[in-house]
């Protein structure tokens, strides 16, 4: 067994957090991390999509192209899939706290700038910043999660986090459309300043370590990358984290063209594209209610995982077929509808494919949650600028890239998994 993985049978499937505290206490403390780790998994969508309607207007602001606009979303995904290989590791050394509220001070005022920015070129680069400091949120957010919980008390409470951290994707665009009413895209980057600074506070006071000085590491980058080496080397890890990265890019392809696709191609005011938004978010908070009270400790994980890769492979194919006239000239509503599919069933994907990777790791959590973190960014990055590569007017190429990535994460879950053989990925209590 690699160094960091551990078989799936070894896990153990606790329904409470592994602490000493008392039944009730351990209720309160569960949700309170649910808040706090919920503001923090939160910290994406707020960057990303309360800046969504915005950009066809930094489009004329900075006399850009659409294309070269989507490099300050690429930036940004970028930014949070390099600084989780940083922060990773850092907080399996130090601990959580610390990392966190370092990376969340810097998060604050890389935000502000981005405001600030005079030309597109240094908004690129603050958005670079604000991923970069973003990404301690995100990865040590899962780590935690793996500090205090195990099998499918983990994934119920992934799905339970989806839950709060699903609220950022369907106010964020309706705040940044409301937003555009009284001032310009640097207003959003303001708003987003001032959640920020919140946050912090709210991380500092509330938020405890929870991991103990027994369980850091004590080796530096070399030990780090030998940590992320073993954990590549188990092939049902590597599997889940290559899965979830692609089923990430179709998300991604999605956040990415949707402004323009909605707003340029169908005509769609901010307001109704952010409504639009708004709806497919509370699809993919909903079936990742569905996924964590029904599903989970019902059926195998491997198996919902299954049916969401192929739901979103299917919507893709329908969004493909229409962009392409198959059913000759179409309006927004059937392309709305097939969105709204294609991003409900990322609410049985993407938590279920993190925890089956999760599932696979004793130690090294933070390197562990890096990993999956990382992939799924720089796997996204990659995915934006492609959608605009054949400009504002076709929709084409969204549907293209969602199809493409939707099928390799398919064939890496079906590959590299092996979910038939798996008899460790069950989702029954034991």
């Amino acid at each position: 067994m690699p160094e960091g993985g551990a078989p799936v049978p070894g896990v153990s499937y606790t329904a409470e957090p592994r602490t000493g505290r008392p039944p009730r206490t351990q209720r309160r403390t569960g949700l309170l991390l649910v808040l706090v780790l919920g503001g923090l998994t939160a910290t994406p969508p707020l960057a990303m999509d309360m800046y969504l309607p915005a950009l066809p207007e930094v489009t004329r602001a900075l006399h850009a192209p659409a294309a070269t606009v989507q490099l300050t979303l690429t930036a940004c995904l970028a930014g949070m899939a390099l600084g989780q290989l940083v922060v990773g590791p850092m907080s399996d050394r130090w601990g959580r706290r610390r990392p966190l509220l370092a990376g969340l001070a810097v998060y604050v005022v890389a935000t502000a700038l981005c405001a600030l920015a005079p030309t597109l070129e240094m908004l690129v680069a603050f958005r670079l910043a604000q991923g970069l400091a973003g990404a301690a949120g995100i990865v040590i957010a899962r780590a935690v999660a793996r500090d205090l919980y195990d099998g499918v008390a983990m994934a119920r409470f992934f799905s339970t986090l989806m839950l709060v951290s699903g609220v950022a994707p369907v106010v964020a665009p309706l705040i940044g459309g409301q937003i555009l009413r009284v001032t310009d895209w640097r207003g959003v980057f303001v708003v987003l300043t001032v959640v920020g600074a919140l946050l912090a506070v709210v991380v500092a006071a509330k938020l405890p370590e929870t991991l103990p000085s027994a369980q850091r590491h004590s080796g530096g980058v070399g030990e780090a990358l030998r940590s992320m080496r073993g954990l590549l080397a188990d092939l049902p890890f590597a599997g889940y984290l290559l899965t979830g990265g692609f089923t990430f890019a179709a998300l991604f392809a999605y956040i990415s063209a949707s402004p323009f696709v909605v707003q340029e191609i169908y005509g769609a005011s901010p307001q109704t594209f952010s409504l639009l938004f708004g709806l497919n978010s509370i699809g993919l908070v909903l079936v990742g209610q569905v996924n964590g009270k029904v599903l989970v400790g019902r059926v195998r994980l491997d198996r919902v995982l299954a049916a969401g890769l192929t739901v979103v492979t299917l919507a893709a194919t329908a969004l493909l077929l229409m962009a392409t006239g198959v059913f000759g000239e179409v309006g927004l509503l059937p392309v709305a509808a097939a969105l709204f599919v294609l991003m409900s069933a990322m609410g049985v994907a993407l938590p279920n494919a993190q925890t089956l990777a999760l599932m696979r790791v004793r130690h090294s959590a933070g390197s562990a949650s890096a990993l999956l973190g990382t992939s799924s960014f720089l796997i996204g990055a990659i995915a934006s600028p492609l959608v605009g590569i054949a400009g504002e007017d076709t929709a084409v190429p969204m549907a293209v890239v969602q199809l493409a990535a939707a099928l390799v994460a398919l064939a890496c879950f079906m590959g590299m998994c092996r979910p038939w053989t798996n008899a460790g990925a069950e989702g029954e209590d034991s």
